[in-house]
Parts: C-alpha cells; structure tokens; sequence
C-alpha cells in the first residue's frame, strides 16, 4: 500500500464529449491520489476507465470537455501545461501501455529500433547507446535472445512477447507512472502471469506508481493493492485490493457475484441488477 507522498492527484476530474445530441458526460467527478503502488480501476465496459487514462495524457481530441479542480503531477498542472511540457511529459515521465501491442506496434519497422527510438526521442546519447539500452530493456522484460528479437518485425513476434515489448518501450525511459490499459486481456494464462510478474517487478525495483485498467476482478485482486470501481463515469467504491471480497457497495458486489469460481459450481450465474439511484449516488 502507499506510504509516501502521492505522485498524482486528481480531484474531480470531469470528461464530456460533443455529438450530434449534445454533451455526453463519460467520467463524472472522480477523485484519486496515486502513489508509489499499483492501483486498479475497474468497471464495466464504457464506465469511464480508458477515458480517466487517456485524460491523464492530454490524448482526447480538441472537441473533449476535459476539467478538474486538480489535476496535479508533482509541481506540473495536467491541465493548463502547455503542450510543449505535456511532450515532455508523455512518454517521458507517464508511460501508458495500450491493450494490443498488434495495433500499438509499427508494422513496418523492426521491434528494437521501435524502444530504441522511444528512448532516442527524450535522451540525447549515440543510437548504439540506445541500442544497448534497448537489449538490456528486453532482458528486464524476460525476452530470451534479445538481439535475435531486436531485428524481428511485430508480425513476427508472438502475442504474449509483442505485450512485453510495449512493456519494454514505455519503461526504457524511466518514467515515473504507468498505466496499463487492460494490458494482459488478449493473452492466455500462462502469458498473462509472465506478463505481471514482470510488471510487478518492474514497478517493485524502479519505484513506479502504476494504474492498472481491468474488467478482471480476479486478477486485480491479487495483483493490485487498492481498487477504484467505476460505474457510469463515477467511482462508487474505493477498497483496498486485499477486502475486495468485503466490499460494500451492491455494484461492486454484484460484479463478484456475477464470477464464477471453481470451487462453487451454479446453474446460472446472477445478472447484476442496476439501480437508476447509483446515477447520482
């Protein structure tokens, strides 16, 4: 859990888009501190988590409304930067690993030059010192044969490494906060575990602050220390990852109702019923 001074604080972080009907609300008032730990947000699909990511990064398109009493990364203000800071910033200092490295990759560009430029783009040293860099990157993220991986292209890698690879690229520059935006959801298993164990590691020695977005209970629970749970564009329940199983909120509970386990077999799992008072709780 996080015992030092947050390297992030949000207070109430309000996101809308325009369309033909007006102003569309996607995240409505959402407040979190993040510190030096691994923090979940977790929610259906379309209940603000990539939005609240995104938002983080400057990333919407010119037309979002994006607002905040806060919005504060260290000395820097999120908001009223100017975009010379926030390229600064991207990459740099906040990473974000995208859910399918198929769509983040360049598929006409070899996987190390793609880390070695990332890392080219906010350092000045010599490109086979970035090389270097790049090979010692891939072996933190438990590739074998890095240099036979550095001249492959992105078709070439399977699933699982292309996901460690994004992994490599957004950590060669030593930021100071990830998120991961659903980052394990196309891979099987054993992958996915190797994929954690790796980030936990990483966040572990480097001492990163790492915003992990999941649909997956499950794996939050385990992995994470502390939970937000989103519902319509609001957080309606923040626990420590640990008492998610005591949760107190009927959304959050009804999610870990709707599970299913092993160890109790049903006929049917329970549909989460909605209450139209959570809109505005």
């Amino acid at each position: 859990m996080n015992t030092t001074a947050p390297k992030l604080h949000v207070d109430d972080l309000r996101v809308a888009f325009r369309t033909g009907e007006g102003l569309v609300e996607a995240v409505r008032g959402i407040s979190f501190d993040l510190g030096q730990e691994k923090l979940a947000i977790v929610g259906e699909s379309g209940s603000g988590k990539s939005t609240v990511g995104r938002s983080l990064l400057r990333l919407h398109p010119r037309s979002a409304q994006v607002t905040a009493r806060a919005m504060q990364f260290g000395s820097t203000d999120l908001l009223t930067c100017s975009e010379k800071t926030m390229q600064g910033i991207r990459g740099r200092r906040i990473s974000m690993i995208m859910q399918d490295p198929k769509y983040s990759l360049n598929p006409v560009m070899r996987v190390g030059d793609q880390i070695a430029e990332a890392f080219l783009s906010h350092h000045r040293v010599s490109r086979k010192e970035a090389e270097e860099r790049t090979l010692a990157m891939l072996e933190a993220v438990r590739i074998r044969e890095p240099r036979r991986v550095f001249r492959l292209y992105p078709h070439e890698v399977s699933g699982g490494m292309g996901q460690r690879i994004m992994i490599a690229m957004m950590l060669i520059t030593e930021p100071e906060i990830v998120i991961a935006d659903e980052p394990t959801s196309a891979l099987d298993v054993s992958v996915r575990l190797q994929v954690l164990a790796t980030l936990d590691d990483l966040v572990g020695q480097r001492g990163l602050g790492l915003i992990f977005i999941s649909h997956d209970l499950n794996l939050v629970r385990s992995f994470c220390d502390r939970v937000l749970v989103m519902y319509a564009g609001r957080v309606v329940e923040s626990i420590a990852a640990a008492d998610l199983e005591h949760a107190q909120h009927p959304y959050t509970r009804g999610l870990l109702a709707a599970l299913p386990s092993v160890d109790e077999r049903r006929e049917r799992l329970p549909v989460l019923q909605r209450d139209p008072a959570w809109l505005a709780a």
